[in-house]
Parts: C-alpha cells; structure tokens; sequence
C-alpha cells in the first residue's frame, strides 16, 4: 500500500468523525466521534513517518501522545456526561445549557 491510500483512510475516517461530531445530538456519541477524528490523525501520523523517515519513530512517538490525549479527554468528557446525567437525566446537547452565559 502506499502513502496515498493511508491518507485516503485517514480522511474519510476524519470527514466521518467530523459529521459525527456536528450532527450528533447525543455526548456520547460526539465523544466517539471526536475519538475517531484522533485515529484518523494517528494513522496520518504514523503513515507520514514510515514513508518519510522510516529509521525514526517520530509519527509513533506522536502517536501515542495523542493516545494519551484521547483517553485523558474519553476520562475527563465521560465524567462531565455522568455528572450531567445525574443532575438532568439526559445527555442530550440541547438540553444541557450550563456553560452558556
């Protein structure tokens, strides 16, 4: 396979994230989304270092701190969903209104 056909699949797994995230009404689910976004980056990452520096682990290295990222942020936003869910009893967007002014 070439570097082409990994930036295909990076894109389309990002282009469908990004519908995901902007059409979903539900936490969970843009939380999901986002997570897919972050692997189609990885696989960019980690497709730009094999081809262009193959010796060095760059677009690995990069890679897992986005790993880091992603679960830091499933922990931090899954907690704010739970906590939301128990004060209103749903995790629908719309109806969660409490950082606007």
């Amino acid at each position: 396979m070439s570097l082409e056909h990994y930036l295909i699949l990076s894109a389309l797994l990002f282009c469908i994230g990004l519908f995901g995230a902007l059409a979903k009404r539900n936490a969970v689910a843009i939380l999901m989304c986002i997570e897919l976004m972050l692997n189609a980056v990885n696989i960019a990452l980690v497709a730009f270092a094999h081809y262009t520096t193959p010796a060095y682990l760059v677009g690995q290295v990069f890679a897992v701190f986005v790993m880091t990222v992603a679960a830091a942020e499933a922990a931090v936003g899954l907690a704010i969903v739970l906590a939301v869910y128990r004060q209103r009893e749903t995790i629908s967007i719309d109806e969660i209104n409490l950082m606007k002014w």
